[in-house]
């Protein structure tokens, strides 16, 4: 049992202490939806030996300790979830993050609004105007994948990435944005910088985003403009 295909999606083992089904690699929304309820439906039934459930843009990989997990049985009931309808979506919530925009906080900025052949008010206008789905929450402890930005400012990760980008920086990087929750290694062009904490290890849960939540950019007084 290593691997098993059915129409629209994929079923696999990984490793020996993992189980990944796919949907495609694709970012889209309905995507999202169908993994973040089979993920939630996994945890609802609570099999014996899962250690997490992790989900991604398409896919959902739950982490099992194989000396406890009924593998075959996890493997139907993966199988069972697929196949059905998604009955319900999972709950979300809108959270909006003040960004201030250009200067030493998005160094980057003129460098998007040169890609898009428009001015900074313009590439700012463009980056607040959606409502941003978390599709994912990952690399860094906090860090949320979001999208799709309108395409005329999808500009692609930097050919050199840089080796600390602080903490709260907003980027963009293809159709992705994103908010770095702590200091780190990152190619992503940055556009600004809030003042919001996306991880905090004393909160409860510390990451203040959850895939499925909704994301609204707001420019602060001092923005470039």
């Amino acid at each position: 049992m290593t691997s098993y295909r059915q129409s629209g999606w994929r079923i696999s083992m990984v490793g020996d202490s993992a189980i990944r089904i796919d949907f495609g690699a694709l970012i889209d929304p309905q995507v999202s939806i169908r993994v973040l309820a089979l993920a939630a439906a996994v945890r609802e039934t609570g099999p014996d030996g899962v250690r997490d459930i992790v989900p991604s843009y398409s896919a959902a990989t739950i982490y099992i300790d194989p000396l406890l997990a009924d593998v075959d049985g996890l493997w139907k009931l993966l199988e069972r979830l697929a196949a059905e309808p998604v009955s319900r979506q999972t709950s979300s919530r809108d959270v909006l993050v003040p960004v201030h925009y250009g200067g030493s906080d998005g160094p980057d900025l003129e460098a998007v609004a040169s890609f898009a052949n428009c001015s900074v008010d313009q590439v700012i206008h463009l980056h607040t105007a959606p409502r941003y789905r978390v599709y994912m929450v990952g690399f860094l402890p906090g860090f949320p994948y979001l999208g799709p930005v309108d395409s005329r400012i999808a500009i692609p990760r930097l050919a050199n990435p840089r080796l600390a980008v602080p903490a709260g920086s907003v980027g963009i990087a293809g159709v992705q944005t994103g908010i770095y929750p702590t200091v780190a290694p990152g190619g992503w062009c940055l556009i600004g910088r809030t003042s919001v904490k996306a991880f905090d290890q004393d909160r409860d849960p510390p990451s203040l985003f959850r895939p499925g939540d909704f994301v609204r950019f707001e420019a602060v007084a001092g923005s470039t403009r």
